[in-house]
């Protein structure tokens, strides 16, 4: 059977370990919570935008570039044909002309 000093130390225990509704209002509350996930949906929202942006400009970038490069290479595809063009019609005139080409 307990005590009334078994109770007593129970309840003095039990005031230690537990906590008290005035303990309790250091706690967040789920208004609190709520509101602290809207604040971090509203930057998570922004950054995410910001990041979207900076991707379309990247990938912009890169497109105009790849542009730029699909031209000067198929500029110099062209200008090789046409220098080995030449070179064959220079070897031609000089065989016809009696000067070794090359």
């Amino acid at each position: 059977m307990l005590t009334t000093q078994d109770v007593q130390n129970i309840i003095t225990a039990g005031r230690e370990v537990f906590a008290t509704k005035e303990d309790l209002v250091a706690f967040a509350t789920k208004d609190d919570l709520m509101a602290v996930e809207q604040r971090l949906d509203q930057k998570i929202s922004g950054v995410e935008q910001r990041l979207d942006q900076k991707i379309d400009l990247l990938t912009n970038a890169v497109d105009a570039y790849m542009k730029k490069a699909d031209a000067y290479y198929q500029e110099m595809a062209v200008l090789l044909h046409k220098v080995q063009r030449m070179e064959e019609w220079i070897r031609r005139v000089a065989d016809k002309v009696g000067i070794s080409y090359g």
